[in-house]
């Protein structure tokens, strides 16, 4: 094999492509790996065909693709950065908010569903209905994070925001639109009962 020129070890004709003898290259250093003496062969070999390609060129017989000419353009350069992400939200929020299954999601929504349903229909009991719905929203908010004092607190806030901002929009409303056989207490109820399922299913 010592006999042999560069392009006989690397099997392929004086006249290759580059791309056949990279070819070549590459499935000699497969079938040998492991075999150190045959791949610094094969190594040495590809080597003096670049050599002997350089030099043809500098003697005008052949234009040599930029890939021989600077063959270190054939190390992968490094991936470039992937810019930035958009600024995340802050940490505080991050740690408030929740990424709920669809259960946890449904299932409050069923409760205040069925609860605003009795507000709406049964007027009579809407201060019960609240009540139930506080229940509902301190029960789901301790299932998540078992820290009662915090559920309770988160519900009681929902609650007053509800109420009062359900007023105001009830009463905005009503005079825009008549809203048939519903009053304004009815109005805030089922607003409460929207944002205690918000609070109950998206925040920890």
């Amino acid at each position: 094999m010592s006999d042999q020129n560069p392009y006989e070890k690397l099997g392929v004709s004086e006249d290759a492509s580059f791309d056949e003898i990279q070819d070549a290259r590459n499935r000699q250093l497969e079938q040998y790996n492991g075999d150190a003496k045959s791949l610094e062969i094969i190594e040495v070999a590809y080597d003096a065909i670049l050599m002997d390609r350089l030099r043809m060129r500098q003697e005008g017989k052949i234009k040599v693709p930029e890939r021989i000419r600077f063959p270190e353009l054939r190390v992968q350069l490094p991936a470039k950065e992937s810019p930035s992400p958009q600024q995340q939200s802050p940490i505080w929020l991050q740690r408030m908010l929740d990424q709920p299954a669809p259960t946890d999601i449904l299932l409050p929504g069923a409760w205040y569903l069925g609860l605003s349903a009795i507000s709406v229909f049964i007027p009579q009991i809407l201060q019960l209905a609240l009540l139930a719905g506080v229940g509902v929203t301190v029960y789901f908010l301790k299932r998540k994070e078992e820290k009662f004092g915090r559920a309770v607190l988160l519900t009681l806030v929902g609650l007053i925001f509800g109420l009062i901002v359900g007023g105001l929009l009830a009463s905005w409303l009503f005079s825009q639109i008549n809203l048939v056989q519903l009053t304004s207490e009815q109005f805030s109820t089922v607003f409460t009962f929207i944002l205690l399922w918000l609070i109950s299913s998206f925040l920890r």
